[in-house]
């Protein structure tokens, strides 16, 4: 894979070399209709034209109409064939031995946009979203942090994927700012609980799955079939209200301390362009049940980190971790959703929990950090314990190849203050 070229030139240290290809959904100019599309190099094909222009040609894809739909929902639940005939017709006419495109100025021109020129939108429409709790060194931190070192990791989370139900409707794509929540924080002795704008306000470093083919009501997905589900995987930030949380999630879990806000990366790479980055994930003891057990279990060497930006000041580093360490696998994340019956539909969004590592710097969320406000993070002479207004973070995931990157690009929120009541 790393001789393969492309005509388009692409930095070495691009993160959309023809190797990845992520799809993505764009609109080239304002007003214009959203239109999907594939990152390479720094420019974005426009899948819409290639497609218009008949270059799509395969036995499943020739009379699709899914690539000049406004979402990527339809391509997303045409499953693996689909997707595989894709990447191998986009490769190639994107290969710098191919004429087809090279050669054609015209189609060319209208087709290869600079990624600068365009808005990027959320590429699938998401009809529900789902947050695990999968990473067992996040696990352990917020049980020592909340309940102390007896009972730091509760016995059930050994056993199965711990979840709960988001919020699909405040998933926004990178670059949108967040808002400042407002609610209610737990009291101080006798006193009350206060109300106002967030006090613990933190970001929680993630990755999710974007689901394809679903599944039907009362059908579960095997384990060792659910890699068919997964259309695949996006950064993204979990917003969350540590104060807002901590005082409502007894005893039915999060809600408004995790509703008002949650960011994905635009480009959704696919689980065959992360294949030559498979890793064993962490082993796991006890042994799953069978319904959860894997023949082959893998992670992704995803290299992940956290960047912080002050109003006013230059970023620093907060955050460096590895998709490598969570614990229970997306495929057995999927798998354990639907073991119930819940059906899962195109676009479903399943975030993976916060991804910490076993080191003091690859711990994913300023809870664990900076040990919920008791340790603050020196940046750069000033300190932060929790978020605060005109903060900056971006999330940034990259495997390393030997020659070229398979890459997310960026994941991006800012911080306004809440409005005046």
């Amino acid at each position: 894979m790393a001789e393969l070229k492309s005509f388009v030139q692409v930095p070495s240290e691009s993160h959309f070399p023809i190797q990845n290809l992520p799809y993505g959904v764009f609109r080239p100019e304002p007003g214009s209709p959203p239109r999907p599309g594939v990152a390479i190099g720094d420019f974005v094909l426009d899948l819409s034209e290639i497609s218009s222009a008949g270059l799509f040609s395969g036995p499943i894809l020739a009379a699709s109409d899914c690539f000049l739909q406004p979402t990527l929902n339809k391509f997303s639940a045409m499953g693996r064939p689909a997707w595989k005939e894709a990447r191998s017709t986009i490769q190639k006419l994107l290969s710098d031995t191919e004429p087809t495109l090279r050669d054609n100025s015209s189609l060319r021109k209208k087709a290869l946009i600079p990624m600068g020129n365009v808005e990027m939108l959320l590429p699938v429409t998401i009809g529900d979203y789902t947050d695990f709790f999968a990473s067992m060194h996040h696990a352990k931190n917020c049980g020592l942090i909340f309940r102390g070192p007896e009972n730091a990791i509760n016995p059930n989370w050994f056993h199965l994927p711990i979840a709960y139900h988001g919020r699909a409707s405040s998933v926004v794509i990178s670059g949108t700012d967040i808002v400042r929540p407002r609610g209610q924080g737990p009291p101080t002795g006798k006193s009350p609980p206060y109300f106002g704008p967030s006090r613990k306000l933190d970001f929680e470093l993630e990755m999710a799955a974007i689901v394809g083919p679903g599944n039907e009501l009362g059908k579960s997905i095997d384990v060792n079939n659910a890699a068919d589900h997964i259309f695949g995987l996006v950064l993204m930030n979990d917003w969350s209200a540590r104060d807002i949380q901590g005082w409502e999630y007894v005893p039915l879990g999060p809600f408004l301390g995790k509703s008002f806000g949650t960011t994905i990366s635009p480009w959704i790479v696919t689980l065959d362009a992360l294949e030559p980055f498979a890793c064993d994930p962490p082993k796991q003891e006890p042994p799953p049940l069978p319904y959860l057990t894997e023949k082959t279990s893998k992670n992704f060497d995803i290299k992940l980190e956290v960047q912080l930006k002050p109003a006013g000041q230059e970023s620093c580093v907060v955050t460096k971790s590895n998709f490598k360490h969570l614990y229970w696998t997306v495929t057995q994340q999927l798998a354990h959703h639907t073991i119930n019956g819940c059906n899962l539909r195109p676009g479903d969004l399943l975030g993976t929990g916060t991804i910490s590592g076993p080191d003091p710097d690859s711990l994913g969320c300023l809870l664990e950090r900076t040990w919920n406000g008791q340790k603050p993070l020196s940046l750069n002479g000033i300190t932060r314990t929790f978020l605060e207004d005109g903060d900056e973070v971006t999330f940034t995931g990259v495997c390393k190849g030997n020659g070229y990157n398979v890459g997310f690009g960026t994941c991006t929120g800012k911080i306004l203050p809440s409005p005046a009541v």
